[in-house]
């Protein structure tokens, strides 16, 4: 079996250190001899780097209970509400802040568009419930908001979706939008200081509702409701 030095070492790591994924190799190898039983240091180093950095894109999302704020009325939200219908999880730091009620807002803005589409919007943070209600009551810019705004203070929602600030105890500004079945289409983080576009969110969302009822079609770049997809295929090889 692995060896705990390089089990401890491995498992340390952030998501996307690869940088140091030789020192480990180093580490394993010295530990590891022909005659020990399990893997060689190699496969047993880059199968543990895999599972760490595997995409939550085509996965599905994991069961959860929450408390939220919507229509002045706190209610609970769980995994099987999300059950045939299109979700959209738009996570961001924190409640009375600053890009975070611009980009709330936003959405709050375009949100009888996705509601026309069937999809329901969630807005998480590692606030409570109570919280929500209370910025909900001060803020002209959240004031506008209709969909669900979901507490998370216990973080399992955030370190579901992975975007929980190890020691931070807040939430990066990831977008994850969910298909009926619950399986993750398309996922965006950025920055702190790099707010989102609730628009093109909106022709993300449409993007994936089109290839999920039109297989075999695919969505080009900055591809917009009612214009030409791409039908992949050995003749259009080369041609684009």
């Amino acid at each position: 079996m692995p060896q705990p030095a390089t089990i401890g070492l491995v498992y340390s790591l952030r998501l996307y250190d690869f940088v140091f994924l030789s020192i480990s190799y180093i580490v394993s190898a010295t530990l590891w001899c022909p005659g020990n039983r399990g893997l060689p240091p190699a496969v047993t180093i880059f199968k543990i780097a895999e599972s760490l950095v595997m995409s939550l894109v085509n996965t599905k999302i994991k069961p959860f209970k929450a408390q939220a704020f919507k229509a002045g009325k706190f209610v609970e939200v769980t995994d099987a509400d999300l059950a045939g219908k299109w979700s959209v999880f738009f996570f961001y730091p924190a409640d009375f802040t600053f890009v975070c009620p611009t980009e709330l807002g936003d959405v709050a803005d375009h949100y009888a568009e996705f509601q026309k589409l069937g999809v329901e919007i969630y807005s998480v943070s590692t606030d409570t419930h109570f919280t929500h209600k209370a910025w909900h009551d001060t803020s002209e810019t959240i004031a506008k908001i209709q969909y669900t705004m979901i507490g998370d203070p216990t973080h399992e929602i955030s370190s579901n979706f992975e975007v929980l600030r190890p020691g931070q105890g807040l939430a990066d500004r990831g977008t994850f939008v969910v298909d009926p079945n619950g399986i993750i289409q398309a996922v965006e983080v950025t920055a702190e200081g790099i707010g989102r576009d609730a628009a093109d969110l909106l022709r993300k969302v449409k993007a994936a509702q089109y290839v999920a009822s039109h297989p075999g079609e695919v969505c080009p770049a900055k591809w917009q409701e009612g214009e030409k997809t791409l039908a992949p295929s050995l003749d259009l090889v080369g041609k684009i």
